[in-house]
């Protein structure tokens, strides 16, 4: 393929840009016969971009770099919420939107894109350790919590290191055709479409409460998940009436009460589903959750895979 109609890929590699997820787009596209790319990384400005983990990158291109490609890629950073990229980086991912390139992050570099305002009402998603945080900071933007990635037509975005290659390999699919993505994730050793989003990753379904007044109250309540538990149940253990602990739960843990013994219990079917042998039907009576088909339906809508994938991708021993 001539070189007139190569695929331009820029790699903005930003302070504290994490190793991983500069390497994979870059080698993902990297040129050669069967991958019609081009690929360039580049930073602020040419030369030396201090990286995370300890790393550091010379990138040979600066920002002129983003008025050349078709897509450009920002990799993931540290501590992305605490700082905005420099006002000069923005405004050429901002031009370089507005001339018809797609704008890809990867991991923390959905901060990036979020702070050009370009994914405002629009979905996204990024590391799940960080999904709170840039809802928080750009609330304009529809987070997803649970997705791999996120494909928004001209801005695409995906959650941890990982998921880039599940977002390299979608744009392949969309670009070559499933031969070409097949072929290219055969050569990276890689599943060429995962199923499930990253929620099966996070380690714990139930969130960190922003109190403590009710902590003794979801106590007692792990250690009976495989009981009937109501609101009323559990606001009697509390010494409160229903609907004063139903109010004061959401506002310390984000969720009612029924939804955090919802998640208690999927949580602890997972622990059930990578530390021991038994069969989803008795996993499901164990946690309170009644029948297997019930297990399976609050699984796949809180973790977007089944009990069994999970079993297969996370049991001790495997």
């Amino acid at each position: 393929m001539s070189a007139a109609r190569l695929r331009r890929v820029a790699v903005l590699v930003l302070e504290g840009a994490k190793p991983l997820d500069v390497g994979i787009p870059a080698q993902v596209f990297t040129t050669r016969a069967s991958m019609p790319y081009e690929v360039r990384l580049c930073g602020a400005a040419p030369g030396l971009v201090t990286g995370g983990d300890g790393l550091s990158y010379h990138v040979a291109d600066g920002l002129d770099a983003l008025a050349w490609a078709d897509i450009v890629f920002v990799p993931g950073y540290r501590f992305p919420d605490r700082e905005d990229p420099p006002q000069a980086v923005l405004d050429a991912l901002i031009t370089a939107h507005d001339r018809g390139a797609r704008l890809a992050a990867i991991s923390t570099g959905a901060f990036a894109l979020a702070a050009t305002g370009l994914l405002d009402g629009k979905r996204a998603t990024t590391h799940w350790h960080y999904t709170l945080a840039l809802a928080a900071k750009y609330p304009l933007v529809k987070v997803d919590e649970n997705v791999l990635f996120v494909d928004e037509g001209s801005m695409l975005t995906s959650a941890g290191a990982a998921s880039g290659i599940d977002l390299c390999l979608h744009i392949l699919r969309g670009d070559l055709g499933v031969a070409a993505s097949n072929h290219a994730a055969r050569r990276l050793v890689a599943a060429p479409y995962r199923s499930g989003g990253q929620a099966q990753y996070v380690p714990r379904s139930v969130p960190e409460p922003l109190g403590e007044r009710f902590a003794a109250t979801r106590e007692w309540a792990l250690h009976r998940l495989g009981e009937p538990l109501t609101l009323e149940t559990l606001a009697r253990q509390a010494a409160v009436s229903p609907r004063t602990f139903s109010r004061r739960f959401v506002d310390e843990t984000g969720y009612t009460p029924m939804q955090w013994v919802m998640r208690a219990r999927v949580d602890m079917a997972r622990e059930l589903l990578e530390r021991s042998e038994r069969s989803v039907e008795q996993i499901a009576a164990d946690v309170g959750l009644g029948t297997g088909a019930n297990l399976r339906l609050h699984f796949h809508r809180l973790l977007g895979t089944t009990p069994s994938e999970y079993r297969r991708t996370f049991a001790q021993g495997e």
